[in-house]
């Protein structure tokens, strides 16, 4: 290990910062502050335990985001077990359906624009910020499947054997949590701009 990672991990600072941010990281995901907190002591207690096992082929923050998440795949699964899949009916969707026409056209003031620069914005923390609280305000079950697909990488046949759903309805979820947080960001942040403190 380099002595400088052994550093940063024996740093209280560094430890700090690091755990703050695996901690929001962590509720994100499992929306409950107690499992949250407890991935975050496992992770940090892995990552201490197995730090010379550390082989530098990442920074050491991105090798300890990884333990952590692991653990959060592994609690989703957990739960998962725990409480089988209820149906998509849970979800309201009546939101959405105002986004249509009776004929299934999108409504003229709803229609998807070009947004002006998503590149450079994905490089705005003030971005993320407006993106994290899109996803915050998704149902459960389409922010579960979300995250699960687009942060902690999972694949379709192991979220659906972890949820215990089927394909198609995995993509319809998936289909309809990218539809709200498309609509989400393009009326608080596309549609508005990045806006000073």
């Amino acid at each position: 290990m380099n002595p400088d990672s052994q550093a940063d991990l024996a740093d209280p600072v560094f430890l700090s910062s690091l755990r703050s941010q695996m901690l929001k990281f962590a509720i994100l995901h499992l929306q409950d502050d107690s499992a949250a907190e407890d991935a975050v002591q496992e992770a940090l207690a892995g990552a201490l335990k197995n730090a010379r096992s550390f082989e530098q082929r990442s920074a050491i923050k991105t090798w300890v985001f990884g333990i952590l998440k692991n653990k959060i795949t592994d609690t989703l699964r957990q739960r998962q077990r725990e409480a089988a899949f209820s149906s998509l009916d849970a979800d309201s969707d009546a939101d959405l359906e105002a986004l249509f026409t009776k004929r299934g056209h999108w409504q003229r003031h709803e229609r998807p624009v070009a947004w002006a620069q998503p590149l450079e914005d994905l490089h705005s923390a003030q971005f993320w910020l407006v993106f994290e609280a899109c996803l915050h305000g998704l149902p459960d079950q389409q922010a579960r499947v979300f995250t699960m697909r687009e942060f902690l990488e999972m694949d379709s046949v192991e979220i659906c054997d972890v949820l215990k759903m089927t394909t198609s309805n995995l993509h319809v979820v998936l289909y309809r949590a990218r539809l709200r947080l498309r609509e989400c960001l393009e009326n608080t942040w596309f549609l508005e701009g990045e806006k000073p403190c």
